[in-house]
């Protein structure tokens, strides 16, 4: 690799800690059974292309979140998935993306799709919560294995799906389709088309061993709507149920 093209994957300024500072997909930890799946994809012409548009684009002074775009893969192994939630890609304010579909960091003010689906934990009388959790951090539920995965993992400041089309979606895709090849069964939780349309083109089936939940986005543009609105879908315990009868134990939401 030659000095100008080495130059283009580093950036000498410093960059706060939720931001992206440098592409270094080597040095983003995940866990040991997502490795390969990773790291043939960072081989791969799209990855590599991936890699020099982030580059180019932090050169340029793009503000990227999150810093480390493969914490899902970090925090919940193949293995450990009993849940899958998608998301579109990471929130594009300061502060806000930590790498995990709908989460938010501590502190931060809750983002309105993340509210409905506090609301929706409060509103289900099977699972008799008090309140609404009082931090938007889901860190909780990636430790419990459910894969809160972004189908696009890095996003420009203030410009939503900005980096969406431009190569993350055939290594998310890969991530889907080895929890649906897997034989331990799972549930998937698809809120909106976007969602759904992944999940499908990944191999999903409704009707196999995995339980399949679809309801619309929890934003608030769809939350309430039909067909198949989100407040009221009784998702989170639909999925208490079935991974309890088929010996997976239980999700503290």
């Amino acid at each position: 690799m030659g000095q100008a093209q080495t130059d283009l994957f580093a950036t000498a300024a410093p960059a706060p800690a939720d931001r992206l500072k440098a592409w270094t997909p080597a040095a983003w930890p995940v866990a040991s059974d997502w490795a390969a799946i990773v790291a043939q994809f960072f081989s791969s012409a799209t990855g590599r292309e991936l890699g020099r548009h982030i580059a180019q684009r932090l050169v340029a002074g793009a503000t990227i979140y999150p810093a480390r775009p493969l914490r899902a893969l970090e925090l919940t192994s193949l293995a450990e998935v009993r849940i899958v939630i998608l998301g579109q890609d990471p929130y594009h304010g300061p502060g806000q993306a930590e790498g995990l579909a709908f989460s938010v960091a501590s502190g931060l003010r809750l983002p309105p799709s993340l509210r409905n689906i506090h609301q929706e934990l409060v509103r289900d009388p099977a699972l008799a919560l008090d309140a609404a959790p009082a931090d938007g951090s889901l860190l909780s539920w990636a430790r419990q294995g459910v894969l809160l995965l972004n189908t696009c993992l890095t996003v420009e400041d203030g410009l939503p799906a900005s980096h969406v089309k431009q190569g993350w979606e055939v290594l998310t895709d890969k991530i889907i389709h080895a929890v649906v090849e897997r034989a331990k069964p799972a549930v998937f939780m698809l809120w909106g088309a976007h969602a759904q349309r992944a999940a499908a083109a990944a191999g999903l089936e409704a009707g196999g061993r995995h339980l399949v939940l679809s309801a619309n986005h929890p934003s608030p543009l769809s939350a309430r709507r039909p067909p198949q609105p989100f407040l009221g879908c009784g998702h989170f315990s639909l999925a208490r149920t079935f991974l309890q009868a088929q010996g997976l134990g239980d999700i503290r939401w």
